[in-house]
């Protein structure tokens, strides 16, 4: 699966600590995945005792994710 990080996602994946790695495991296995607006999904998790949103739009080649919280 290609991911592509919008400008946003990658400044709030570093001010968080989030690794790109962290991202890609909770896109692939996520707790719950839930609709937001705009076609935008929100898929939810943990890692260790982080627990991690990414918001994302999904296309047929590839996921972008626009932030993560």
């Amino acid at each position: 699966m290609k991911v592509i990080y919008s400008d946003h996602a990658k400044k709030r994946m570093e001010e968080r600590e989030i690794e790109e790695w962290e991202v890609k495991h909770l896109l692939e296995f996520p707790s719950h995945i839930r609709k937001s607006f705009n076609d935008r999904m929100i898929a939810v998790g943990e890692i260790g005792n982080k627990k991690i949103e990414i918001v994302f739009i999904e296309k047929e080649n590839y996921k972008k994710v626009i932030t993560v919280i």
